[in-house]
């Protein structure tokens, strides 16, 4: 019978948890992981361990790491790769793509519209003034800066989780400085070396591209007249937990990676320092946030940006990527409002919808959460990477409490959340497989076109039962493998 074909060797003691991408009820393997299932579940469990093992040595020798804060062990750690890659079909690739370029397209016109157009969705009350306007992501600053092609987001990073009905939703939008693209990349070499046969039996899209596809879209977002555009990577320097991420993207674009002191503004122009004098600056790819850019506009006290760098953004002779300002579009506040968004600028119904929320800023959706805050997520809508999140059902009383305290005291400062069930994917944990709760991020690049990266960085919560996919708090990761077709 196909059920004892499929569930073979190693996965006989898999017992798969909520919607599982791997496996159907019965432990019978999905059509486009069949390949996967039996190569993995017919190895020798002391070869699958060698091959993790070399997965590990292959990173370390590269320094491919990642901060984990804390960590007892210390905050680097090398990038944590599961054996067991991520298969989606080409059908379910279609649905996504559609639905991320669809969002990024109408992420960018709310931007565009806030920043230099006449505030539409505000005015018509699609997204609430009062809400923007207190968004510590919204620069006035930013104000009348027009963007070649009103690309604001050209980078962006869509968190997408599927629920316990098979259903993928929009979780978050990251449109500053979203990360982690560069580890899609070397998860792909290291999968190809560590499980080569059963990869050589998919027909998988390659990511290989990534690097070209990223200065191609950033030199068309080049100030008028730039000709042959010069492009560099700003990074706030070696001590960044991303830095890995910063050098490794100059060198996939073939472009010079600098930082703050290395450039120079003179007559509203960025220049960059070199052994033979000057040379002209047309895109800024930078990997700080806006607070650092500028000491003369923002934070006086910053040296990891360039002075007067906002004075020649806000003269067209340099173009910033990500734009500034475009924080107050991924602040979990207006995160709620998006789908409006999409209907409003697009005229369209959203492709992928978001995770039910409720806002605590709206006295009736408050006192619902108030009373259901044992069922619930929340989440405080200035943090990232996982952090501040309460999740009700496995937070204890005093937690509740604080939260309840918190959410009466700065209703605007949280949003809550239905819990959704992730979907799980075995995962390579002490010897054997077992259920992991996993997320996507896929990334997408939006100047003169848009282009969405195939596959993206699936994350997968390594402690069991966690929703906490993070790897900044101890999540791994896993490659994810986009079909040609099904």
């Amino acid at each position: 019978m196909v059920a004892n074909v499929d569930r073979v060797g190693n996965f006989e003691a898999y017992l798969r948890s909520g919607f599982c991408e791997m496996t159907e009820e019965g432990g019978v393997a999905r059509s486009h992981y069949r390949a996967l299932h039996e190569r993995l579940g017919g190895l020798d469990p002391g070869d699958l361990s060698s091959r993790v093992s070399l997965i590990e040595s292959l990173f370390q020798r590269q320094g491919i790491t990642f901060a984990v804060y804390g960590s007892e062990e210390g905050t680097e750690r090398t990038w944590p790769l599961d054996l067991v890659p991520r298969v989606i079909p080409s059908a379910e690739w279609d649905h996504l793509e559609r639905g991320l370029a669809q969002r990024v397209t109408a992420l960018n016109l709310f931007l565009e519209d806030l920043y230099v157009g006449e505030e539409a969705s505000l005015n018509d009350g699609v997204v609430p003034r009062w809400l923007v306007q207190s968004s510590d992501g919204y620069l006035p600053e930013a104000k009348g800066i027009e963007v070649p092609l009103g690309a604001r987001c050209i980078i962006s990073g869509i968190d997408i989780v599927r629920d316990d009905a098979g259903v993928y939703r929009v979780l978050e939008d990251n449109l500053r400085v979203p990360s982690g693209v560069s580890y899609v990349l070397e998860n792909r070499v290291a999968m190809t070396r560590v499980l080569p046969v059963v990869f050589a039996q998919y027909r998988v899209r390659a990511v290989n591209h990534y690097g070209a596809s990223l200065l191609r879209a950033l030199r068309a977002v080049a100030p008028p007249g730039a000709g042959d555009p010069t492009v560099v990577v700003l990074t706030p320097g070696v001590h960044n937990s991303a830095y890995f991420e910063h050098a490794f993207l100059a060198r996939q674009m073939g472009v010079e990676l600098v930082e703050g002191r290395d450039l120079v503004v003179d007559d509203h122009a960025v220049y960059m320092r070199t052994t033979h004098g000057l040379d002209r600056v047309d895109v800024i790819y930078r990997r700080l946030g806006d607070e650092w850019l500028d000491p003369v506009q923002f934070r006086h006290d910053s040296v990891l940006g360039v002075p007067g760098l906002m004075s020649a953004v806000r003269a067209g002779t340099v173009t910033l990527a990500n734009a500034v300002g475009n924080g107050v579009a991924d602040d979990k506040a207006i995160y709620p409002f998006v789908p409006a968004m999409i209907r409003y600028y697009l005229g369209e119904d959203p492709v992928l919808p978001n995770a039910v929320t409720y806002l605590p800023w709206e006295p009736d959706q408050l006192e619902h959460i108030l009373s259901r805050l044992d069922q619930l997520v929340v989440k405080p809508v200035a943090e990232a990477g996982g952090y501040g999140i309460v999740i009700g059902p496995i937070a204890d009383d005093e937690t509740l409490d604080e939260v309840r305290r918190q959410l009466v005291a700065n209703p605007r400062g949280y949003i809550a959340q239905e819990v959704v069930q992730l979907s799980t994917h075995p995962t390579w944990v002490n010897g054997g497989f077992a259920p992991r709760h996993i997320d996507l991020r896929p990334f997408t690049l939006a100047s003169d076109e848009i282009e969405v990266i195939p596959g993206g960085l699936t994350r997968v919560a390594l402690r069991e039962g966690s929703l906490i996919v993070n790897s900044s708090q101890g999540g791994g990761s896993k490659d994810t493998w986009v079909l040609v077709e099904d």
